[in-house]
């Protein structure tokens, strides 16, 4: 038990360190999901994202998932682990043959016995999920919900900072093309 628990901080190290070294989000969200899937030993992890109007999920990004799988067709919020959104961990046991999973018969066919939704949280608000499948049936730990969930709010705040330092890059420059503008009026008199 104390050797699971160094890898789960060992996980989160790794982690928070991705999200304080990077500023592409593309690579924070990968880096996230492939050390989620190490970490708990899973077939594979995706992270996606609750659309504007909150009835879609999309994939940004994925581990140990093959591209049919993250691309067999919309993923929407109310049919697909709706407790997830709720901001319930839902553990699937028996993923192909559970009412809840939307596409069962692709899970099956990609090898997905079991699945893990752990919900991502922002100032109280579900942003998005970060699933978790595995090859064999299981039952999560506590400590696995925990530590997933953890990086799930990390993921969440990467995504807050990803685009507040985007509209911050966007007024900047906007200042300075119109500071600019202005210095080079005043130098026409």
């Amino acid at each position: 038990m104390e050797k699971r628990i160094e890898i789960y901080y060992q996980g989160l190290y790794e982690a928070a360190a991705v999200l304080n070294s990077s500023r592409e989000i593309r690579d924070i969200l990968h880096s996230i999901v492939e050390n989620v899937a190490k970490t708990v030993m899973a077939k594979g992890c995706s992270l996606m994202l609750l659309s504007r109007n909150k009835r879609v999920l999309s994939h940004v990004a994925s581990y140990g998932l093959s591209e049919g799988y993250r691309t067999k067709g919309p993923v929407l919020a109310d049919k697909s682990l709706a407790e997830a959104l709720a901001g319930k961990v839902v553990n699937v046991l028996h993923a192909p043959e559970d009412d809840r999973i939307q596409y069962p018969e692709e899970a099956r066919k990609e090898g997905i016995a079991s699945i893990l939704s752990v919900p991502m949280m922002l100032r109280n608000e579900i942003v998005g999920v970060i699933r978790v499948y595995t090859a064999e049936p299981r039952q999560f730990t506590i400590d696995d919900m925990y530590f997933i969930g953890a990086v799930a709010n990390l993921g969440a705040i990467a995504l807050e900072n990803c685009k507040l330092y985007r509209a911050l890059k966007k007024d900047y420059e906007t200042f300075r093309r119109e500071y600019f503008t202005h210095i080079g009026e005043d130098r026409a008199w």
